[in-house]
């Protein structure tokens, strides 16, 4: 693409930027994160978009979870480990119930920054810049805290490759093992009514295992059984970060950000002509794009011109976030479009942005009831359509927090502030994402028999 540079975006209007107080200290820590080392490789940023090829041609399934916005002071490797882990367990489900390969991608060791409504937030009568998340600013509202630092981005890059050093050892260094099936679970998950479940699960794993290892069939000789393949994926939201992290690839003479191996582009910052579009169009990792109600078909197919212009499978995928009660009528048209122009996409269904609330209590939540419908109903419209759906796409965590509404444990509104611990947006806890891996596994179930 000889159009195109990683600063071209700079030329172009940019939504959702903060407002840096000194331009010098910025391009200090700019040059700072262009020193530092590539967080992933361009080798793998192509072989997740080769496995996302067969997830377009439908021979495959997307995960795609972690936090809504990761954080420097919940940072920890307890924490890391445990939300792995019920990624681990839900692709388990999934790939057993589905047989079907689940391409893991977590929002994780980068999804710092957040997309505001508001570039500032008012209490009483004192109006402060809003949180744009901790590579940006500090949640406390004081002015020296809301005051945007571009050094929080060096800290956000160090937490990052820390995280991804943990993640790459969990991934290859034998944790993944299907042996240890048993042992992924939770403290709190093995008293929930899905305990029961899942070790029905483990153990007809078990019991396949026995029969391949007695067939001469072991993780020595099949890497896959002992040893999983796992990769990163953020917003493409703060520029200057994302433009410092992008290098030109040795190999193949083509740019790659690597901050991640997947990018998106949110619903706030796909203008055609804006500055997110015009950064995330030049570089070659995969991508995102996420696709609300609102947004026109005819903009939707300009975008997937701008985004993938060689109509390369596995490059773009088509993440809908339309809300449970809009899947049916807004998401036909969109996928008319795309099958009308020939795209070659991947369909993902993000349950949780559509179905944000306020609770009674005045807590940000979503009802568990609300983000299972919208996900059955993103199955019931592929179906219909005779499109594969190719994907999930939810904010959730391994620890036991009590942000979503109903699921097994049932979680009411009043029990919201016992366990509350979201900056921004409310998460599935892990026996939550859990219970929507079993609802996935049966619609893969049913996708393969129909």
């Amino acid at each position: 693409m000889t159009d195109w540079t990683p600063q071209n975006w700079r030329e172009k209007e940019a939504e959702q930027l903060p407002t840096y107080p000194d331009p010098a200290r910025l391009e200090w820590a700019e040059e700072i994160i262009r020193g530092m080392p590539p967080l992933v490789f361009a080798g793998e940023a192509r072989r997740l978009k080769a496995q996302l090829a067969q997830v377009a041609n439908g021979e495959a399934f997307v995960l795609q979870g972690g936090d809504c916005a990761e954080s420097f002071g919940e940072f920890g490797a307890n924490k890391i480990r445990d939300t792995f882990r019920v990624l681990l367990q839900m692709s388990v489900v999934m790939t057993f119930g589905g047989a079907m390969p689940i391409i893991k991608m977590g929002r994780m060791a980068g999804q710092f920054a957040k997309p505001r409504s508001s570039d500032t937030e008012t209490q009483g009568d004192v109006t402060l810049p809003s949180y744009r998340g901790d590579i940006v600013n500090k949640l406390e509202f004081t002015e020296e805290a809301r005051t945007p630092d571009p050094e929080r981005m060096i800290r956000a890059y160090n937490q990052s490759a820390a995280t991804l050093n943990l993640l790459r050892a969990f991934a290859q260094g034998g944790y993944a093992d299907l042996h240890e099936v048993h042992r992924w679970n939770l403290d709190f998950v093995e008293d929930s009514p899905l305990a029961e479940r899942y070790a029905q699960v483990a153990d007809d794993i078990d019991k396949a295992l026995t029969f391949m290892a007695a067939c001469g069939i072991t993780g020595e000789k099949v890497p896959s059984m002992r040893e999983t393949d796992f990769h990163t994926c953020h917003e493409a939201l703060l520029l200057p970060y994302e433009e410092a992290m992008t290098r030109v690839d040795s190999t193949s003479g083509d740019w790659y950000d690597t901050s991640a191996h997947f990018l998106w582009i949110g619903a706030r910052t796909q203008q055609t002509d804006g500055a997110q579009v015009e950064f995330v169009r030049g570089i070659h990792n995969p991508l995102g794009l996420k696709c609300p109600p609102n947004l026109e078909p005819d903009t939707l197919c300009k975008l997937i011109e701008t985004l993938n212009p060689e109509n390369e499978p596995g490059r773009l995928s088509l993440i809908a976030r339309m809300g449970h009660d809009k899947v049916e009528e807004k998401l036909p048209p969109f996928i008319r479009a795309v099958k009308e122009n020939g795209f070659n996409v991947v369909w993902i269904c993000d349950p949780m942005h559509g179905n944000t609330e306020k609770s009674n209590s005045g807590y940000k939540t979503r009802r568990f009831d609300n983000i299972l419908g919208e996900v059955k109903n993103f199955f019931a419209v592929h179906k219909a359509e005779g499109t594969h759906p190719g994907g999930v796409h939810f904010e959730m965590t391994g620890q036991n927090v009590t942000e979503c509404v109903g699921g097994a444990y049932d979680i009411t509104d009043e029990d919201l502030s016992s366990r509350y611990h979201t900056a921004c947006d409310p998460r599935l806890n892990a026996g939550q994402a859990l219970e929507l891996a079993f609802l996935v596994a049966d619609e893969l179930r049913a996708l393969k028999k129909s």
